[in-house]
């Protein structure tokens, strides 16, 4: 119920009513439509869905107009990618993206539909995270260290979910897998909401999971948490230990995490994006939002668009080289 009332909350928050138009305001084709859409491309109540509704309701307050949250998840958040790559570039289509669909997916998706260097324009850096390593209540262990002597001595008996093929959460753990030489069966969701129910109700071992929507379901004991994946342990949860500190020489350097930025459609003005750029920026600095996103363990990412796009294209080429032999058709 708890959990019910609050992504309920986080909706209503989205659709907030719209402030004075102000200096950030968009072009008077944007003035005079009702909404801007804010594509997400995954289940609503997972991370991303709720990163995306808690700036979409500040960044509405900055532009004068009520952004719409969208959710459209499908083929590792390529199809709300997509439809925005072919939308008209007058800002009223944007792409709330998670990380994993501009770097991981065009090194493994056979059939990308879009190319994230060419077809989209970077808008704004918004959040970096990281995840943490949850695990069924039922589960034997209760660190790093204990779940990999586990799987050594249990080969192929336990499962872990993600948000699909591809995705960080998926290639995190298929890297704490390989480094620490076990054997994980993945099964891959279409968000990280639904691989979380099934955590809790067993039917299946463990996921990564955002700290930020992962932390409520371990506060209420659903779930327990094993490592984050964060070079140090995370303000938000002292307690629990990083990968890095297990004990196992393999994951000593164990450092998996990821971000979110917004995209418009290819060709959108320089005008146009810095405007946007511009208020997304501000909509971060609200003290509100700023508050609610430390709390949920978020770190603000702001910058030009261009420091989207560099960090896009590095860990592009990053991933090209963990995902050998991985394809998603």
């Amino acid at each position: 119920m708890r959990t019910t009332t609050r992504r309920l909350a986080l909706h209503q928050l989205a659709l907030a009513a719209v402030a004075a138009i102000g200096a950030t305001a968009l072009p008077a084709s944007a003035q005079d439509a009702q909404s801007v859409r804010l594509l997400v491309g995954y289940a609503a109540g997972g991370p991303v869905d709720q990163g995306a509704r808690l700036v979409g309701a500040a960044l509405s307050r900055e532009l004068g107009t009520t952004v719409i949250v969208e959710n459209k998840p499908g083929a590792n958040a390529t199809v709300a990618a997509a439809e925005v790559s072919r939308g008209k570039p007058d800002g009223l289509l944007l792409w709330f993206a998670a990380s994993p669909t501009v770097t991981i997916s065009p090194n493994v998706m056979t059939k990308m539909p879009f190319d994230p260097a060419k077809d989209l324009t970077p808008v704004s850096p918004v959040l970096s995270y990281y995840n943490v390593l949850v695990v069924n209540n039922d589960q034997p262990f209760k660190t790093a260290k204990e779940l990999v002597d586990y799987a050594k001595t249990h080969p192929g008996t336990l499962s872990y979910g993600s948000a699909g093929v591809g995705g960080s959460n998926h290639l995190g753990m298929l890297l704490l897998a390989k480094r620490s030489g076990v054997e994980l069966n993945h099964i891959p969701y279409k968000g990280n909401a639904p691989a979380m129910t099934d955590v809790i109700g067993g039917q299946i071992s463990m996921m990564m999971d955002i700290i930020s929507t992962a932390s409520g379901f371990i506060a209420a004991k659903k779930v327990r948490a094993i490592a984050v994946t964060s070079p140090q342990r995370n303000a938000l949860l002292p307690d629990v230990p990083a990968v890095a500190e297990s004990g196992i020489p393999a994951l000593k350097d164990f450092d998996v995490g990821g971000w979110y930025g917004i995209y418009g459609p290819k060709g959108m003005s320089p005008e146009l994006t810095a405007k946007l750029n511009k208020a997304v920026n501000a909509a971060l600095k609200q003290p509100d939002l700023s508050k609610r996103l430390k709390e949920l363990g978020y770190d603000e990412w702001v910058g030009e668009p261009q420091k989207l796009a560099d960090r896009a294209a590095k860990e592009r080429a990053m991933w090209a080289t963990v995902t050998q032999g991985i394809v998603v058709d």
